[in-house]
Formats: C-alpha cells, structure tokens, sequence
C-alpha cells in the first residue's frame, strides 16, 4: 500500500465542514427523501459555510489515447478539493467505495466523502476515503 503525506489543513477543515453540514441536514430532515433534495440541502449548507462547490461534474476519462466525458459524474466538488458522492440507499455496497475511490484517482484529489442520508444516525452513514 502506497504511503501518502498527511491531508493538508485546508482539506482536513472542508472535510470538517462536509460532516457538519451531513449532521444538520439530517437533523433537519431526517432520511427517506430523493438523493436530489439532499444534493440541493447539502449545498445549500456548504454555501452558508462559505465553500465553493460545483454539483454534477464530469470526471473525464482517458483510456488507450481516448478521451471522453461520458459516463462518471461526481455529485458534488468542494473547494476543488474534496469530492462528496450522496446516496439514499437501504445498504451501502463496497462499490460506492471504489466509486469515490476512482473519482479521487482519475482527479488526483486525496479526499473524498461517501454519505448515506437512508440511516437512522447520520453518523453511520459518513464514510471517508482518504488517499
């Protein structure tokens, strides 16, 4: 396993800010609702924080001399540092992992969030991949 430095502080405090914002939503609404409704809350709350975000972006691919952009599609990038994919799901599947896990290669970013809003406790729903 590759052994990478330490987060900068920057990316530790977004990191801080996403949870945050992850708690409150949930509070406010609980879970049950459309992924999209949790997108629009979630930036609404990264906003009030201060944080530039770009929602639904296209993560390019580049594979044996092709480039294109069809296919994957981060939900949000805060900061153009953090990636955070939303879901609504009833059970999380190892593959929403590796989906962060990609994104946060094929960007060349280090830190990214994979946040549940289907659960009871917010807090089991938070899941961050570093690398």
């Amino acid at each position: 396993m590759k052994d990478y430095p330490p987060l900068s502080e920057r990316e530790e405090y977004i990191g801080k800010l996403i949870v945050a914002a992850a708690f409150a939503i949930h509070k406010a609404i609980g879970p049950g609702l459309l992924e999209r409704v949790y997108e629009v809350c979630f930036c609404h709350e990264l906003t009030k924080s201060g944080l530039a975000f770009a929602r639904q972006v296209i993560v390019p691919i580049v594979y044996d001399g092709l480039h294109f952009n069809e296919g994957l599609r981060l939900d949000v990038f805060v900061e153009n540092l953090v990636i955070v994919e939303l879901k609504v799901v009833d059970m999380m599947n190892t593959v929403y992992q590796a989906q962060v896990l990609s994104y946060l290669k094929l960007t060349n970013k280090r830190l990214g969030y994979l946040i549940n809003f289907n659960v009871p406790v917010i807090k089991h729903g938070i899941q961050r991949l570093a690398r």
